[in-house]
Parts: structure tokens; C-alpha cells; sequence
């Protein structure tokens, strides 16, 4: 269960909201208005933005830790990043800019996660107490 991409709760969310709750995604949650005097809307989707940054880190945290897991949990993301351009390029409910971000998001954990891992296996990679540069 923890191998499992966390960026594949959004992608489930954001479908479910976008399929049977579409008018949420651009109502405004709350508002505020600044000192500047500008007022500030939080939507449904910038919820769901904010919460997709939120899981970014947390996969890129995961991806930090070196295991054969490490290669599936990767495959995985790269697995969810394609359902994300799918999506994006074929279903109209989620053809949008909010959901574009998010699928960039996929992206960088994707490209981001294959990079700290091997960036991580060099460095514990080591051949008579040396690190392999």
C-alpha cells in the first residue's frame, strides 16, 4: 500500500469531483481580503492544487529511501503521469488549467523521483569504502 503513487489520490479525487461535483471545483471556498485591499478566492481547485503540491513532497520524500520497491513505486508514478495526459488530452470534465498543473505535478514526481533515487544509489553505492562518483 505504500508503494502506491500518493499523486493517484488526486487523480481519483479530481475525476469524482469533476464527474458527479463539477460546479465545486470553481466555487469559492472561502475568501479574504488582503491588506492590499485585493480579495483572495481559494476554489475547489486550488484545493486540490494545494493538496497535489502536499503529496509532491511526500513522494519526493519517498523517494529518497533506496529499495527494489523503489523501482515499482517509480513505474507506478510514471503509470499515473500517462493517466493524467490521457485524461487531459481526451476527457472534456477535466480539460483544464487546474488539472493541467496537477498532471505537471505527476511529472516532476516522475522525472524528480527517478533522479534522487539514482542520485541517492550512487552515492551509497561505494567499491572498497569509497563512494562511486
Amino acid at each position: 500500500m505504500r508503494h502506491i503513487p500518493l499523486l493517484a489520490v488526486i487523480l481519483v479525487a479530481y475525476n469524482i469531483v469533476a464527474f458527479f461535483y463539477s460546479a465545486w471545483l470553481n466555487q469559492v471556498l472561502w475568501q479574504i481580503t488582503l491588506m492590499s485591499g485585493a480579495v483572495w478566492r481559494y476554489t475547489g481547485n486550488d484545493l486540490l492544487l494545494s493538496l497535489a503540491v502536499v503529496l509532491l513532497y511526500l513522494e519526493l520524500f519517498k523517494a529518497t529511501k533506496t529499495s527494489v520497491a523503489s523501482v515499482l513505486d517509480h513505474g507506478l508514478s510514471l503509470a499515473i503521469f500517462i493517466v493524467f495526459l490521457l485524461e487531459f488530452a481526451l476527457v472534456p470534465e477535466v480539460g483544464n488549467s487546474a488539472f493541467m498543473i496537477i498532471m505537471l505535478i505527476s511529472l516532476l514526481d516522475v522525472v524528480a523521483g527517478f533522479t534522487i533515487t539514482i542520485s541517492t544509489a550512487r552515492r551509497d553505492f561505494g567499491i572498497g569504502g569509497h563512494a562511486v562518483s
